[in-house]
């Protein structure tokens, strides 16, 4: 009986672990350069947004990812508002080969987090008394493979910082 309980032991300890701890707003700025008068404008606007995502490990095998959302929408040719956020989360990953923890940290991971800094740019926005982003769902896979096919055309390979 102790056999198979310390190979369940060592087979629980070598199996890949995921679990998210703790998700929040590490940075987050708005701004409304031409306000009030905007707002008297007819309103056609035009949205721009960058995305970027970042990751470091921390201490023992928790890992911080940073997704950073910047919008920059214009009325016309007058920038209308600037709005970023930085939504950061704190991840537990164990036991993951060199490329399933690349593609864990690089796309996994930013897509729990989309959902979050989209509701978070939303709601400043409306606070800032424009109508609400309508921001449409990333795919962070492609993404992450389009960024791999681009790695591995110059020559570099992931890595994880």
């Amino acid at each position: 009986m102790t056999d198979q309980q310390n190979t369940a032991a060592s087979e629980e300890e070598t199996a890949p672990q995921f679990s998210l701890q703790r998700i929040y707003v590490r940075d987050l700025s708005f701004e409304a350069p031409k306000s009030p008068a905007i707002f008297r404008q007819q309103w056609e606007p035009s949205v721009g947004l960058d995305l970027n995502t970042r990751q470091k490990a921390l201490e023992g095998d928790f890992h911080e990812v940073v997704l950073t959302l910047s919008v920059t929408v214009k009325n016309g040719d007058e920038v209308a508002f600037i709005a970023e956020v930085q939504q950061a989360g704190i991840f537990l990953i164990k036991n993951l080969d060199d490329a399933s923890m690349s593609h864990t940290l690089g796309a996994f991971c930013p897509n729990i987090l989309f959902p979050y800094a989209r509701e978070t740019l939303d709601s400043l926005v409306t606070r800032g008394s424009f109508p609400a982003l309508m921001l449409a769902p990333v795919n962070f896979d492609a993404l992450y493979a389009q960024e791999l096919q681009r790695m591995q055309e110059a020559g570099d390979a992931p890595t994880v910082q």
